[in-house]
């Protein structure tokens, strides 16, 4: 080593994962032709709980370089159409809102539509808003028609006196 001169610290952690990420850089380096050296806490000059990566001062640019580039992983290629975008298909305001979303909630999801709700219980002066994707839109849609055009039939067919009969 002598010949290539001191070594220079190119990877420092302390993390729980530090060893595993040392040796997977040291690995990197050495298949680009470097010369890394892997270095513990019994290491001088390094702290406790700390593992390094270091390398000859000629190959720290390249080194710094590879392990940068390295880290840079390309965005997931995500989905770029407008089908998840999320579109309102419930909105009140009120006491009582709260309690519709969640029920509005409930009823897509038990039909297998994925939903956000959006609102804050500590001010229920403020909107509840329920949104679905815009490919579950028309579905949604249609559950809410369905459960709606439901409700007065349940409300008739109960038995008088019970607790959802509208006269108790």
């Amino acid at each position: 080593m002598d010949e290539q001169g001191e070594l220079v610290v190119v990877f420092r952690s302390g993390d729980h994962s530090a060893e595993e990420d040392a040796e997977e850089i040291r690995a990197l380096l050495e298949e680009a032709g470097l010369a890394p050296v892997v270095c513990d806490d019994s290491a001088p000059e390094v702290p406790p709980g700390v593992w390094e990566v270091r390398v000859p001062a000629s190959q720290a640019a390249r080194a710094e370089e590879l392990i940068r580039s390295a880290g840079e992983t390309p965005p997931e290629p995500g989905d770029p159409s407008h089908d998840l975008d999320l579109e309102t298909i419930f909105d009140a305001m009120g006491t009582t809102a709260e309690m519709e979303a969640l029920s509005v909630r409930s009823l897509l999801e038990a039909n297998g539509i994925q939903s956000v709700l959006v609102g804050a219980p500590l001010y229920p002066n403020l909107r509840f808003v329920v949104r679905v994707p815009k490919h579950d839109l028309e579905r949604a849609r249609q559950v809410l028609e369905e459960a709606r055009a439901a409700a007065p039939a349940a409300e008739e067919s109960a038995p008088e006196g019970s607790a959802e009969s509208p006269e108790a």
